[in-house]
């Protein structure tokens, strides 16, 4: 086939922390990690570790703000602080009101070289709690 595909893979679009919001997705990101921090961390009680789970809460930003992102598995590995990640396909859960970053299995994490912004650490959207409002339609 000498045929192009044109309509194959487009280039990410990449958004900064700021810009953020409850109930989206899709979100591709450079963050550095500030923190991160096991949550939890268990294996199968039955017999070897087939699939063992683990779970931490790391803090991530860039220069625009911070926010939670929930890393599962594989990703906790990866997040070490001060290491640079780009989070592919991620998405915004609400834990309690508040914004938390995620990446499914549909997304990706990696490790990149270290990028010279400075995380701006007074703007962390998972301190704003927000509140599902139903508006009735007239």
């Amino acid at each position: 086939m000498a045929e192009t595909n044109t309509a194959g893979k487009r280039k990410p679009v990449f958004t900064k922390v700021d810009q953020l919001r409850p109930g989206t997705s899709g979100h591709n990101l450079t963050v550095k990690v500030v923190s991160a921090n096991m949550v939890l961390q268990k294996g199968r009680p039955d017999g070897p570790q087939l699939r063992p789970m683990k779970i931490a809460e790391c803090l991530v930003g860039d220069e625009t703000g911070v926010i939670v992102f929930t890393a599962r598995n594989d990703q906790v590995d990866m997040m070490k602080p001060d290491t640079t990640v780009i989070l592919r396909n991620a998405k915004i859960d609400m834990f309690k009101g508040s914004m938390r970053l995620a990446v499914d299995k549909w997304g990706r994490v990696e490790v990149t070289e270290p990028t010279d912004f400075t995380v701006k650490e007074d703007n962390n959207l998972s301190l704003i709690e927000y509140e599902l409002v139903n508006v009735p339609e007239e």
